[in-house]
């Protein structure tokens, strides 16, 4: 869920009223938001920074506030206000107006576009007057589609550019680098494409976007008619059509892998911001050329009718109002609607790509209505609970390893690579391991497939302890499996790890008899649980056993081998047991 932070007091100043701390965060709720946090810019810095990072900063009084992640209309100060003051009723819904395209401002894909970024879509907003705020809110908008809706920018790149400052009809193109040479937002020299790369790699915010094109052979580049490069999407504007305070005449573009995902965006950015252009909310419309020659429209800015049932939105919501009151809630959500018998005819403006599904209406009707007016009500079903048979059998058995002299212990699901594979004398790729696709440290980089790295690293942070050290761990762990509906399942396990001068077998083999006997698993090859002889490389050869119930495998016991210990960083020798508890159940 995203969060935006906005200005209290210019908040409050386009509401047209002040509110009290608590009396906004009512109107939240009832809008169906959250009032996050109120602070301050300096306190956000020395928060993140530390205690002297704040110095010199503005401590204006900031609202953060938790937006649904589909209501990109209310990801800036624009949409928030428009938002709250239709749904106080002091404001009819915004109405745009595309206004005929002009040939000089259109743009054209050439056929080498598809080898990387197949798409894109553009806009003109004239006459606009941009202030501080909203200058800084119209670039923050953007921040927050890039890491929303634009997923990082690798679904979608949005480039805005002052039109004065260059001409049409324009040019989206893909270029070897070492064939696009410009001068990079803010940079004092022009540069090529590689060298931007270079220059980036350890850039703060940049450097997360460069995996997206580095490796390959072309790179996407936006010209004017003159061969001025207005971007490098997605990773770079040019510096000579930067957007100032003074810009009048704004070229919005947005190249994509996800043409609706565009589209979605660049309506999303035109509706907040039209309203400061000459002609408040008229936005003029661009020409697209595909390769082949055809061309689109953009933006399309469309308006969609839902019919909607009004007894089943009043059934499934649990509430009984006529169609007219229904009719007013989604009025109130910038969703106008007028009753037809039975039915509610909604319009869907261009702001409210989120609505999908007769669902997502019935929603806007009960935050309207007021989950807190709604009346409470028995179920008309009767149910009864009860504990999962598993978690039942776990919570037994993790009082009698206690018992048995164990100490439980719970470690991170998310665990490194070596840990379930090179520092237990395995590759990785032979580790039915599910890999995290983006790691953020070392640390944790799969899902965990055995308890005992997450217990062997909880002895090596606890060595001061006296000895005996008898650890347990009753938890999932996650293995790939095809069949199943993810490729991958949960597997609940016990494993227990003793810790001493001396570590033989017999100590968790102690624990496993008691265990065995508590489930009424008999000494048998055939009716009840046995041992059978396995070289592991975890384990010492010689030492090591697979636990076998009735003809099936389900888990080790051995004494651990002196390299394991050396990887894991222990100094005292240390036996075994794992075991997947499933099949008691």
């Amino acid at each position: 869920m995203p969060t935006i932070s906005v200005k209290r007091d210019a908040l409050f100043s386009a509401l047209g009223r002040k509110y009290t701390d608590e009396e906004f965060q009512d109107l939240c709720f009832e809008f169906g938001l959250e009032l996050d946090e109120v602070t301050t810019e300096k306190q956000m810095l020395m928060k993140e920074q530390g205690d002297h990072a704040g110095a010199g900063v503005s401590e204006e009084i900031l609202y953060r506030i938790d937006i649904p992640a589909n209501r990109y209309d209310l990801l800036c100060l624009e949409g928030l206000v428009d938002g709250i003051l239709v749904f106080q009723g002091k404001k009819a819904p915004p109405q745009y107006k595309v206004v005929k395209y002009e040939d000089c401002y259109s743009l054209h894909l050439t056929p080498a576009t598809g080898q990387i970024r197949p798409y894109a879509v553009a806009a003109v907003l004239k006459g606009i007057t941009f202030t501080k705020e909203s200058y800084d809110s119209f670039i923050d908008l953007q921040d927050k589609l890039h890491q929303n809706i634009c997923r990082k920018r690798t679904l979608v790149a949005i480039g805005t550019h002052d039109l004065d400052t260059i001409q049409g009809p324009f040019v989206y193109d893909a270029l070897p680098p070492s064939e696009i040479k410009f001068k990079a937002l803010n940079q004092p020299k022009e540069t090529t494409a590689t060298e931007l790369m270079d220059l980036y790699a350890h850039h703060a915010q940049l450097k997360q976007y460069l995996p997206i094109i580095r490796d390959s052979p072309v790179y996407p580049v936006i010209k004017d008619k003159n061969g001025v490069v207005l971007s490098m999407p997605p990773i770079i504007n040019g510096d000579h059509s930067k957007i100032t305070l003074n810009t009048k005449n704004v070229f919005i573009e947005c190249t994509a892998t996800d043409l609706t995902k565009a589209i979605v965006v660049l309506d999303t950015i035109v509706t907040m911001f039209s309203k400061y252009c000459a002609r408040p909310h008229e936005v003029q419309q661009c020409k697209v050329f595909a390769p082949d020659g055809t061309y689109e429209l953009y933006p399309k800015l469309r308006t969609r009718e839902e019919l909607i049932s009004i007894s089943k939105a009043n059934n499934y919501i649990g509430i009984s109002e006529d169609g007219d009151k229904l009719a007013a809630l989604l009025s109130r959500m910038c969703l106008p609607t007028t009753r037809e018998d039975d039915s509610l005819r909604v319009r869907v403006p261009p702001t409210r790509h989120d609505v999908i599904h007769a669902c997502d209406l019935y929603e806007d009707i009960a935050i309207a209505f007021g989950y807190n007016n709604i009346e409470r009500r028995a179920a008309r079903t009767a149910t009864a609970g009860g504990q999962q048979p598993l978690n039942k059998l776990s919570e037994q058995l993790r009082a009698e390893c206690a018992h048995a002299g164990y100490t439980e212990a719970l470690t991170f699901t998310l665990c490194s690579r070596e840990d379930v594979a090179t520092k237990l004398g395995r590759k990785i790729e032979e580790v039915p391991a599910v890999h995290i696709s983006n790691p953020k440290t070392l640390e944790f980089q799969v899902v965990r497939t055995l308890l005992l790295p997450g217990l062997l690293k909880t002895l090596a942070a606890n060595k001061k302890m006296p000895l005996p050290l008898k650890l347990f761990e009753i938890s999932d762990v996650v293995v790939k499996d095809e069949t199943a509906e993810t490729g991958a399942r949960n597997e609940r396990r016990l494993c227990a790890v003793h810790c001493g001068r001396a570590a033989g077998f017999q100590f968790v083999h102690g624990l496993l008899d008691r265990t065995m006997a508590l489930l009424r698993q008999p000494w048998s090859r055939d009716a009840g649980y046995s041992l059978r002889q396995l070289e592991d490389p975890a384990y010492f050869p010689g030492r090591c056993a697979e636990v076998v119930l009735r003809g099936q495998v389900i888990g080790k016991i051995g004494v651990l081998h002196p390299n394991v210990l050396g990887a894991f960083e222990l100094t005292n020798p240390c036996s075994a047991l794992e075991i997947n508890v499933e099949p008691f159940v």
